[in-house]
């Protein structure tokens, strides 16, 4: 008897190392899995063309916690002056000097003053496409905040977040920093990749590592933090862009980079005013889809959608800046 229980015991164990590197093969197979990057989309290649950069004011830094000088632009408020504050972020792979400088540059000229930031992994902002922890991002920005403050300490402050920048506005209007501003408006936020703005691949700006991401969604279900430094997500940029642009995202940068898996969850937790607006012609979300999206949130989420405007042209149609500066100049705050 005590024989049959060893062999079966060590059947046992035999079976459970099989399994075990059955899966570890898998995820090894899974993790290996190379992104992939996807053909340039025009669309959003030629809206930079129509920016006017001459006017792009210089790169201005600070010290985050961690020592690393990340970068910002100030544009001084126009007159009149409203005595508000703008904190604009820009897309994925973007940056405070890429076309987001045509709706900063609006800002400024309906009298409020607007500080464009260079989100870290982006622009001048420590190393590209990557980021150290999720959660750096909300860090970097309470301390930008904190240096915004020494020049205007109680002016109301807006933030503005544009498609995942969006995304990660919304994170910060529902975080624990979310009192540093009165207000956030997102312009055409991608909300997740379930959300039902999403379009597949977003259009064509994005190709998701899905294997890669899997793989390691598995191993930090069992505690496991490995590999978060590989990208994950490469975007539809021209080629030889990469002195501008950011071509892929670390699953790191990836997640911490837009709103919570639940984006509604998101919506719930923010207690100050939220706007949307989006272009009626979004190529990349279902602007048709926000109002549904948001539909019941409390409190009330306003929508604003905007004719003939694209996705980038939320940021740099001339009259699609305009009608969202003013409104950013004139909404009501909450104090």
């Amino acid at each position: 008897m005590v024989a049959t229980l060893v062999s079966g015991g060590f059947k046992a164990i035999v079976w459970g190392l099989a399994a075990s590197g059955f899966i570890a093969v898998v995820l090894a197979g899974l993790i290996a899995w190379p992104v992939r990057q996807p053909p340039e989309l025009a669309s959003i290649s030629q809206a930079r063309k129509s920016v006017d950069f001459s006017a792009l004011p210089v790169i201005e830094r600070f010290q985050a916690r961690d020592g690393t000088e990340l970068a910002y632009r100030h544009y001084p408020a126009g007159s009149p002056a409203t005595g508000r504050v703008a904190v604009v972020i820009h897309g994925s792979s973007g940056s405070s000097g890429t076309t987001i400088h045509a709706l900063s540059g609006a800002l400024a000229a309906h009298g409020v003053e607007t500080f464009a930031v260079d989100i870290r992994g982006h622009g001048a902002s420590g190393t590209r496409g990557d980021i150290a922890y999720v959660g750096q991002l909300e860090d970097d920005l309470a301390d930008f905040i904190a240096v915004v403050r020494k020049t205007v300490p109680t002016a109301p402050l807006t933030l503005v977040g544009h498609s995942s920048g969006g995304g990660f506005a919304l994170r910060v209007a529902a975080s624990p920093i979310q009192g540093l501003f009165a207000r956030t408006v997102l312009l055409a936020p991608y909300l997740g990749y379930a959300a039902p703005t999403n379009r597949p691949d977003s259009g064509g700006w994005a190709s998701a590592d899905i294997p890669r991401i899997l793989g390691l969604l598995a191993l930090r279900a069992v505690g496991i933090r490995c590999c978060e430094a590989l990208p994950v997500l490469a975007f539809a940029v021209p080629p030889n862009s990469e002195k501008v642009l950011v071509q892929t995202y670390t699953d790191r940068l990836m997640r911490n980079f837009a709103n919570h898996p639940d984006f509604r969850r998101d919506l719930a937790g923010a207690t100050r005013p939220l706007t949307i607006f989006s272009g009626a012609d979004d190529e990349l979300m279902l602007a048709g889809n926000y109002a549904e999206a948001v539909r019941g949130v409390k409190p009330s989420v306003d929508v604003k959608l905007v004719a003939g405007v694209n996705h980038m042209g939320i940021v740099s149609d001339p009259a699609a800046i305009s009608i969202i500066a003013a409104d950013v100049a004139t909404a009501a705050l909450n104090s």
